[in-house]
């Protein structure tokens, strides 16, 4: 098995589960903690559960990409500004190569200060940010792995 195939049960497989009572869209049992079916785990793959938008606060993540020798992640997932944009952050600064798929991510429309921010604005803005240090960005079509 190759580290591509090794590492693919490790890129975009998580789930998030806050157990917040306002949180009601990741609370255990809820449609938000569900896998979508176009990337559900093949059998015998391991999912991820994280309690934070970083994927490795409070998780195994890096012992385990580690113990599969893995240095280069492809992530994707929701949101850009939120969950992506932190997990892109902490696996740069932990040393891994990080590519973004720009079109297998999303972000919502954010308000701030009074005006809001139009959802494609705010997952350009994102990206642009990651794209400037800490990630290469790039598009399904164009994903090489």
């Amino acid at each position: 098995m190759g580290r591509n195939a090794r590492a693919r049960s490790w890129i975009g497989r998580g789930t998030e589960v806050w157990d917040d009572p306002e949180a009601d869209f990741f609370r255990p049992g809820t449609p938000g903690v569900e896998i979508h079916h176009l990337v559900a785990p093949r059998d015998g793959e391991p999912v991820a559960q994280k309690a934070f938008p970083n994927a490795f606060r409070d998780t195994d993540l890096r012992a385990k990409l580690a113990s599969l020798g893995v240095d280069a992640l492809v992530v994707a997932g929701m949101m850009t500004s939120l969950c992506v944009d932190a997990t892109v952050r902490a696996a740069a600064d932990l040393g891994f190569d990080v590519t973004v798929v720009a079109d297998a991510c999303a972000a919502p429309d954010l308000e701030f200060g009074g005006p809001t921010v139009a959802a494609a604005d705010v997952h350009a803005a994102f990206l642009a940010a990651l794209a400037d240090s800490y990630a290469t960005v790039t598009t399904a079509d164009e994903l090489e792995v």
